[in-house]
């Protein structure tokens, strides 16, 4: 049976003495440390290894004691290094703080103003600015618990919390925003009384517009530079872009502009016409708006929560980097999803190509050091010698995978720098009977 592995030896030797062969580029440089100086008494531990195998103890025990392989590793298990996550959403953050108390000093106007005139528009403002305020808090709750690291539990981090908190932010609008507003209004078509003091009204009203365009203004600004940041236009960041929170912050801001306009509009319609039905239609038409808003955000979030691929921009950058890669005969399973505001995960199943992988290890591992070890063992006629010695090549071979599959993941990285998690399989195409 040994025969047969000393004509493929011989083969092999045979590559391995080709200066011609056209071997392509390699962008990073393996480093394997020689310690052929050692005593040969000492074992590595890839010696250890293959002595203590069950499967081939008492084969690996060389005839020609002053062989030593050409090359000894030692080989300890460790994690690669953690980065921390560094998220940068100063922007979102200045947007919900900004939000926050805009909205409880609007609301303490507009609920003194309903205390003092009864109007149901006023009341379904009120409503809307304290569950504003509540979404606002909501939202900066989930902004700072989604800066938490990696742990145990969690090994992608918490990045999607945020999500979670837009979420019940948006179900918040949606129930107690739009739901108790409509209500309201629809309980006080037939009963409704022309509002007292409505001057009052007016004035908070104006005063509330100030300040919560002053928030809307800062909402739009983050949302711009938020989109600005991943590339993508204003109406597509609002769309699908991968922070939802000032996306929130400035619908929900711009709602509540438009309540405003609304109200006014009712509270003029009452004075002009003395008819005080247009208080609670305003009251409704207010209660919808906000209804509209909510199921945008639920949707939106919901999306974010199920997991989202990335843009088929940065996709299309990977495919065809790793198409382009001749180390990568073919891609299977290519899937990507969004785990963060900006992170990313991606994972492939790659084909590589053994002829390509083998020409390059050996180009830089040196082929001569190699063709000598298989020549001595052949010429020994020491099978044992010959398998230590396939071994020893099987595990740079190995490693050469390895080292493969981390400089893609570093390119991949590098091209698409929001890529967090790469994980790369290798792929047989070939089904084993």
């Amino acid at each position: 049976m040994y025969r047969r592995e000393i004509v493929r030896t011989s083969h092999l030797i045979s590559l391995l003495h080709r200066p011609h062969l056209n071997l392509p580029p390699f962008s990073q440089t393996l480093f394997i440390r020689n310690d052929s100086n050692q005593s040969n008494s000492s074992k590595s531990a890839v010696e250890q290894r293959v002595f203590n195998s069950s499967f081939l103890k008492g084969v690996f025990t060389p005839k020609n004691p002053s062989f030593v392989p050409p090359f000894h590793r030692s080989f300890f298990t460790r994690a690669k290094d953690i980065k921390p996550i560094e998220v940068n959403d100063q922007h979102s953050q200045r947007a919900v703080t900004t939000a926050l108390w805009c909205n409880f000093l609007v609301f303490s106007l507009k609920f003194g103003v309903w205390f003092a005139t009864s109007s149901h528009v006023m009341l379904a403002e009120a409503v809307h600015s304290a569950a504003d305020f509540a979404n606002q808090a909501l939202l900066a709750y989930g902004l700072s618990s989604s800066r938490r690291g990696p742990d145990a539990i969690h090994p992608y981090g918490y990045s999607k919390e945020r999500f979670v908190w837009s979420l019940i932010s948006a179900v918040g609008i949606f129930c107690l925003g739009s739901g108790a507003t409509i209500v309201h209004g629809i309980q006080n078509l037939w009963t409704s009384q022309p509002p007292e003091h409505i001057m009052y009204a007016a004035l908070v009203i104006g005063g509330s517009f100030i300040i919560e365009g002053a928030s809307l203004v800062v909402a739009i600004d983050a949302v711009s530079k938020g989109a600005a940041a991943e590339g993508m236009k204003l109406r597509d960041y609002i769309w699908r872009g991968h922070d939802p929170t000032a996306v929130a912050v400035m619908t929900e801001d711009g709602a509540a502009v438009t309540g405003l306009v609304i109200a006014g509009a009712s509270l003029f319609a009452v004075n002009a016409t003395g008819n005080p039905i247009y208080d609670p239609i305003g009251s409704i038409i207010v209660g919808n708006l906000l209804g509209m808003v909510a199921i945008f955000l639920i949707q939106r979030n919901r999306h974010a929560l199920i997991g989202r691929a990335i843009d088929d921009q940065d996709m299309q950058k990977v495919m065809e980097f790793l198409k382009n890669d001749p180390v990568v005969d073919s891609l299977y399973d290519c899937k990507s999803e969004v785990i963060g505001p900006g992170f990313f995960r991606f994972k492939a199943e790659i084909d590589f190509n053994g002829v390509v992988l083998v020409q390059n290890y050996i180009n830089r591992a040196g082929r001569e050091d190699w063709a000598r070890q298989f020549k001595d063992a052949v010429k020994g006629g020491d099978d044992a010698a010959l398998l230590k010695v396939m071994s020893y090549y099987g595990e740079e071979v190995v490693t050469a995978l390895g080292s493969e599959v981390d400089r893609l993941e570093r390119e991949i990285q590098t091209l698409v720098p929001g890529i967090r998690h790469v994980d790369i399989e290798a792929h047989n195409p070939i089904t084993p009977p």
